[in-house]
């Protein structure tokens, strides 16, 4: 058995407010007409084929501000997954969608392991930009984030208000390619990452990449100041995984190194 990999992104639709000016000007809530709310969403299944992709959006609702049906929907899909993806996810997609799960009275799903795409090419690299059109465009071959030229800048999200069709066809595009795309650079990170995450849920006692590879070589030793693990590399993608046996006797242990 492998986990369940959901990889997601939300579109939302923006604050409307009534302000005084356009150069720093403070918005306080009763500036506020229409609060944010979400436009619509895409998830697909880790490895699951390209036509097997799952979009929803507010485009049939009698008031486009009424989110709670497109949430339904997306609740499902994170109710059933192990792991959940997204690029900038941890910040803004998972805490919009449990803010409007909590807005419209519905419980938490059940809970899953994080991983933000964003926060691992922070933690790995050190690329000139961390924005997901920038890493889709050096890393991806297949699909990149588009930008929807059609409807430049912010005229996407208000040509939707007005119930343009058309801007809401672009959206779907645009939102499907985005989540296209981050599963592409996710699978481009995960050797970097980790080595053992699926490893945990398989059923038997075989170790199995996070590439689904199931053929190892021994690559040296991890040392900690009491510790001594094997190290494997993964014959296909070259991620690392260790041996959780202490080879260090515990004779050995017993030594230890002192402070000056």
């Amino acid at each position: 058995t492998k986990p369940k990999i959901l990889l997601i992104d939300i579109e939302t639709l923006p604050i409307e407010a009534l302000v005084w000016s356009i150069w720093q000007d403070n918005v306080n809530l009763d500036m506020v007409i229409e609060d944010w709310s979400v436009l619509g969403w895409c998830a697909k299944w880790y490895g699951d084929s390209e036509d097997k992709i799952y979009y929803a959006d507010v485009r049939n609702e009698k008031n486009l501000r009424n989110d709670k049906n497109v949430l339904k929907q997306i609740w499902k899909l994170l109710d059933e997954a192990d792991i959940v993806v997204g690029h900038n996810s941890d910040s803004f997609d998972i805490k919009k969608l449990n803010a409007r799960f909590l807005k419209h009275g519905m419980k938490p799903p059940s809970s899953y392991k994080r991983m933000d795409t964003k926060k691992i090419a922070k933690k790995h690299f050190n690329f000139t930009s961390n924005k997901l059109s920038h890493l889709t465009e050096k890393f991806c071959v297949k699909y990149k984030k588009l930008k929807h030229s059609k409807f430049p800048g912010i005229s996407m999200w208000l040509e939707c208000l007005k119930r343009n069709l058309a801007a809401f066809d672009c959206m779907e595009e645009y939102n499907k390619y985005d989540v296209l795309s981050l599963e592409e650079l996710f699978t481009v990170f995960l050797p970097f990452e980790s080595a053992t995450l699926f490893n945990l849920y398989n059923e038997n006692d075989e170790m199995t990449c996070t590439c689904g590879s199931t053929k190892f070589k021994k690559n040296g030793f991890y040392y900690t100041n009491s510790s001594k693990f094997q190290k494997y590399s993964c014959m296909s993608c070259g991620a690392e995984a260790r041996d959780s046996k202490n080879l260090i006797p515990k004779s050995k242990k017993k030594l230890k190194g002192t402070t000056r």
